[in-house]
């Protein structure tokens, strides 16, 4: 089996990674991944992101305790996007302390809606 090559070139050295419960479905957060948090990531087996505005690797839930252990990976057609399946530990994937970053709606006249 060949192994993986994420296409991280086309975008300008990141590629979204979208977490997602592996027993739920829902989706929990969207962030960026960088090659050497993707490397940290399968090496460690927990979700390890790469922060734009920090400019360095960010694993997830290492200050707050809410770690994301990896389940499974996805990889979308063009290797550009990945999906973590995720158990959440501690049920919070949101830094606002939500379960989920996706807690607004937008209505159709475009007014927000808190979930």
């Amino acid at each position: 089996m060949a192994k993986v090559e994420l296409d991280f070139q086309k975008c300008h050295g990141l590629i979204p990674a979208i977490a997602q419960d592996h027993a739920s479905g829902e989706v929990l957060m969207q962030a960026y991944i960088s090659p050497e948090s993707w490397a940290e990531t399968l090496s460690s087996g927990y979700a390890t992101y790469f922060s734009r505005s920090r400019n360095e690797l960010w694993k997830k839930g290492e200050t707050s305790g809410h770690l994301q252990k990896i389940k499974q990976i996805l990889v979308d057609c063009d290797q550009d996007t990945v999906i973590f399946k995720v158990e959440q530990i501690g049920g919070i994937a949101c830094h606002t302390g939500k379960r989920s970053c996706f807690f607004r709606e937008v209505a159709a006249d475009g007014t927000l809606i808190e979930l």
